[in-house]
């Protein structure tokens, strides 16, 4: 269910505890903080004082989204939908990424791969972009060290750009890591189609009018087309009898009825898909053949 959905469906006595209190204290905590953050960045010397109320009005508006997620769990939302609450869907589904981005590090050393159990058939397709995002990951690296080198004389820049460009290398290794570890899949009658942490999309097999190897390096943009490339290439194209939504990244609809994608190997993926299409549809009250 999406956030408009949710709020759609909660009652008014949920819906009444967002009150303006919360929003008032967002519309001073968040400008307090983000301006003493950039004197702290710049080097203005700010009184302990103002240090000390910042850090208490930061205090205080933590306490108070917990207390209204918790009064929100006790008017039966779960999780999710309380946290859908409080906190606007673009910055949850930015945030939702960057967490799955890192939480696919930790698959990939631990060779655990998303999304499988249960599938008929996975399909890989991330080998053909390793070497480029190795690539940038050292080149990202050097220039951690090169700005390290460069803005010692000013600790707090320093420390600033430090923690910006080691997240920089994880998050690099990591979208290869979402795409090693968040394969294809064939599974329940659908082909879930997905690319590194952010594209994930079920394509109901009746709904696929045709599916063909064509492996293509251009691909032009298309309201209607979702063009997924790996190693700027893609080997498989989808045509639809009926649109599906690919969701932009910030959660904005999108309908599509062309997809285009990459496996490592497409004559797999082809092959399986088509087999899946074809296959008998078993009649009801018909016994299983030994």
């Amino acid at each position: 269910m999406t956030t408009p959905e949710i709020r759609a469906a909660l009652p008014r006595s949920a819906a009444s505890v967002r009150g303006p209190v919360l929003r008032k204290l967002r519309g001073i905590a968040f400008p307090a903080q983000l301006v003493l953050a950039v004197c702290l960045i710049s080097g203005v010397p700010i009184p302990g004082t103002v240090l000390l109320g910042g850090k208490l009005l930061l205090l205080v508006q933590l306490g108070a989204e917990a207390h209204v997620w918790l009064r929100l769990r006790r008017h039966g939302l779960s999780r999710r939908e309380a946290l859908a609450q409080l906190v606007p869907e673009p910055v949850l589904r930015f945030v939702t990424h960057e967490l799955r981005i890192m939480a696919s590090l930790v698959r990939w050393a631990a060779r655990r791969r998303h999304g499988v159990n249960g599938a008929d058939a996975v399909f890989s397709h991330g080998r053909d972009q390793a070497i480029t995002m190795y690539g940038f990951a050292f080149a990202c690296v050097v220039e951690t060290v090169a700005l390290s080198y460069l803005l010692a004389d000013w600790p707090v820049v320093h420390a600033v750009f430090l923690v910006v460009d080691v997240y920089t290398v994880l998050f690099v290794l990591g979208v290869h890591a979402a795409s090693v570890t968040r394969p294809h899949a064939l599974a329940d009658g659908a082909l879930r189609v997905r690319q590194a942490a952010h594209v994930d999309v079920h394509v109901p097999l009746d709904q696929i009018a045709s599916i063909r190897r064509e492996t293509l390096f251009t691909h032009e943009k298309k309201d209607d087309e979702l063009n997924l490339p790996i190693g700027s290439q893609t080997s498989i194209t989808l045509a639809l009898t009926e649109p599906v939504n690919a969701p932009k990244f910030l959660g904005a609809p999108r309908l599509v009825k062309v997809i285009r994608l990459h496996a490592d190997d497409p004559k797999a993926l082809h092959d399986a898909v088509t087999r899946a299409r074809t296959a008998p549809t078993p009649v009801p009250g018909t016994p299983a053949s030994a």
